[in-house]
């Protein structure tokens, strides 16, 4: 099919050469990503629809429908259409082969020191982001989908491998943002801080430009389009080392919001504490949802949170269930945000082979259980509410980051280490392992009102980042002047101390960036360890980089001392520990029991209790939770109307509802082949219920405590009629 056939194609589906009203993503509480047309299969039933990819996802071994044909199918089903794709890689064969402008770009590659072009897929490319590929990506992929009436534009993850920066497209870049020849990044700290810093640039100028496209033809069209950027958190990042423009995106006009890329494939990357290396997932979740829910806070812009019920790496099912269930705990333990992306891929998830267990090579679909709980789970989302409820724990404690987290990954210097991302685990494992909700604040956020107002003690480092501006010291010193308590870790010896930046030149002479910091509040360059007094608040200056309080066995107490003085300076209350987080939001019980914590006790509650996490959902009075373990309760305690009929928890959503003085009625839809189990309140025990017009009424399945009737059946996404009589 040509572009221009596509472009009247995907205009006749839509809307017969008329631009199509789209919903915006603002009204858009849940959505899902997919290269594949719609089928029987895959209809999770989320509100949108992000369609993969002009030509699909370069990663798919299937045969894909046009894309026009896709949007139809989804469209069809009732879906609001948005439109995603690649921004450092996709279906992009045409553009490297020549099939675009008779030049083969395959120098356009990413490509490490041993000249290995780093590849996502067959003839892709990781990319350097090249106006000419720029150029491209606008005309090929983002205008036919403005053509097609979508509105709404995911360009996910900008990614520069930290070990790419040897091809002869970047090495032309460099000569371009610099003005002066390239220097082979493992060769010298400096050089590896300028290549990371030119990487980090090429994304934030790409999507600066191709958003800026998007916008300004839509507008020709009469369309407001909304620019989004799918992007894992800069804790994931950092870790992988991976560099992106991450928090500067924040203030780029021309972005409306985020997906934080959080799932089991990026929280079970091991981390250290107490001296031990393991997977810890549901605390690097925590951490990794806390960054991007930080990186807009200030802002207000939009942010969905993505789960994921498996992952890339082939594991068992058993794992992925209990690791889904880590990280969706951990992302709802942001109240503020409610939005979510509730999977990525259904056609991996629901049709893809895994093993059933891990000594076994057995391999099959979605367990039928699973299948039920998952849907549970995701059809709980779209009951979410905001709250303004807080998560349980001592408030105020928060953890500085830099977006040159990801500058002093990759190649190591001098021998200096950050094994893990120990220095920023250093820093906030020790609170969080201890039950305290800690935060995470950008660097590059602090110009905000808003960006430090609930933080009472902030910790931070530049053994693992620099300041890329002196702005953001005069900002910290303000708010220590006002008040905050900010304690200060690092030996200030890593090797990158010494890159030639706005601390050491241009008339500035500074040792470290810290001696800048210091200055600012009075204190002297290299001062050695103490609190000092600055306005209403101090500074604690610690001589230990924060990796060594995680690296050794039994270490961080020293650390949780300090910030309990500074902490009680700050608020004159005492910094409480505990093994767990409770959040409530809504109806929704949120728990999760911390292991290797400050006791073993299992968490208790109680109230009248809906497992979610439970496929056959059933009402407790009280349960306790063990250490290492995460709940997903619905107390029905909590309901507003317990007099009003309605489903509480089911793994299929709910339309066309309908209420009399003696019955109700709605229609279920989710995947074929999957099995719904829900839990309805009703006002009184029923006399009679049919599902499709079958008498199913077993009076075993009312609950009285709960006044709810459990009710089970075969799923279908056209519908199953469901009536209650009483």
């Amino acid at each position: 099919m040509t572009y221009w056939n596509l472009y009247i194609g995907i205009a006749c589906v839509l809307g017969s050469g008329t631009v199509c009203a789209q919903q915006q993503t603002d009204q858009v509480k849940t959505t899902f990503q997919t290269s594949r047309e719609w089928r029987p299969t895959i209809d999770n039933r989320a509100d949108a629809v992000m369609i993969y990819g002009v030509g699909g996802n370069p990663s798919d071994k299937h045969k894909r429908l046009p894309f026009a044909e896709r949007v139809k199918s989804w469209k069809d089903r009732g879906y609001t259409i948005h439109f995603m794709t690649g921004i450092a890689w996709g279906e992009y064969q045409d553009y490297f082969t020549g099939q675009w402008d008779g030049k083969w770009h395959l120098d356009e590659g990413q490509v490490t020191q041993a000249q290995d072009t780093i590849w996502h897929g067959h003839l892709v490319p990781y990319i350097v982001p090249t106006d000419n590929f720029l150029s491209y990506l606008k005309e090929r992929h983002i205008k036919p989908v403005i053509d097609a009436g979508i509105d709404a534009i995911f360009m996910e993850e900008p990614e520069f491998w930290a070990r790419a920066g040897y091809s002869a497209s970047f090495k032309r870049e460099w000569k371009k943002y610099y003005g002066f020849d390239w220097r082979p990044q493992h060769e010298s700290p400096e050089n590896t801080y300028l290549s990371n810093k030119l990487k980090y640039q090429l994304y934030y100028k790409a999507l600066e430009e191709v958003f800026t496209f998007a916008k300004a033809y839509g507008k020709t069209k009469g369309m407001d389009v909304k620019c989004y950027v799918p992007t894992h958190s800069l804790v994931n990042y950092a870790q992988w080392m991976i560099v992106s423009p991450e928090a500067s995106l924040a203030s780029l006009p021309v972005v409306d919001g985020y997906i934080a890329q959080v799932w089991t494939g990026t929280s079970r990357e091991p981390n250290y504490f107490n001296g031990k290396e393991k997977e810890r997932v549901f605390e690097t979740a925590y951490l990794e949802y806390g960054s991007m829910a930080s990186m807009t806070a200030p802002t207000g812009r939009k942010m969905f949170f993505l789960t994921d019920p498996i992952e890339d790496r082939a594991k068992d099912w058993v794992d992925y269930k209990t690791n889904y269930q880590a990280t969706f705990v951990a992302q709802l333990l942001y109240p503020q945000i409610a939005d979510y992306e509730v999977m990525p891929w259904p056609e991996r998830i629901y049709e893809g082979l895994y093993r059933t267990a891990s000594n076994s090579d057995e391999k099959q679909r979605i367990p039928r259980a699973y299948a039920t709980q998952m849907q549970v789970m995701i059809n709980s989302l779209n009951q979410m509410p905001l709250s303004d409820n807080k998560l349980s724990g001592s408030e105020g404690i928060s953890v500085l980051m830099a977006n040159s987290l990801m500058f002093q990954r990759f190649p190591t210097h001098a021998g200096y280490d950050d094994p893990q991302l120990a220095n920023f685990y250093g820093l906030a494992l020790p609170f969080l392992k201890r039950g305290v909700p800690i935060k995470t604040v950008h660097i590059e956020n602090l110009g905000f009102e808003k960006a430090l107002a609930d933080t009472k003690v902030l910790l931070m480092t530049y053994a693992n980042m620099k300041p890329l501006d002196p702005i953001a010291h005069q900002q910290l010193a303000d708010w220590v002047k006002s008040g905050g308590q900010l304690i200060y870790c690092g030996t200030d010896k890593d090797p990158f101390q010494t890159v030639q930046e706005w601390w050491n030149t241009e008339g500035n002479t500074y040792r470290a960036p810290a001696d800048h910091l210091f200055e600012k509040m009075g204190i002297q360059a290299a001062a050695k360890e103490g609190v000092h007094p600055f306005g209403k608040g101090s500074v604690q200056i610690v001589r230990i980089d924060p990796k060594d309080f995680i690296l050794k066995t039994d270490n961080s107490e020293q650390l949780v001392k300090m910030a309990e003085a500074r902490y009680k300076a700050a608020a004159g209350g005492t910094l409480a520990f505990k093994n767990h987080f409770h959040l409530q939001r809504g109806p929704f019980e949120l728990i999760a029991v911390l292991d290797e914590s400050v006791d073993t006790e299992a968490y208790r509650i109680q109230g009248t209790l809906i497992d979610l996490f439970d496929p056959e959902l059933p009402v407790y009075r009280a349960q306790a939770i063990a250490p290492g373990k995460q709940a997903y309760f619905f107390n029905v305690d909590l309901v507003k109307d317990k007099k009003k009929p309605q489903v509480l928890a089911a793994a299929s959503r709910v339309y066309q509802e309908q209420t009399t003085a003696s019955g109700y009625a709605y229609v279920a839809k989710s995947p074929i082949e999957t099995t719904n189990i829900s839990r309805v309140l009703l006002p009184k025990r029923p006399k009679s219920v049919t599902v499709d017009g079958r008498e199913v009424f077993d009076a075993q399945q009312w609950d009285k405590a709960s006044s709810t009737y459990r009710l089970g059946f075969e799923n279908n996404p056209d519908g199953v009629a469901v009536k209650f009589l009483w």
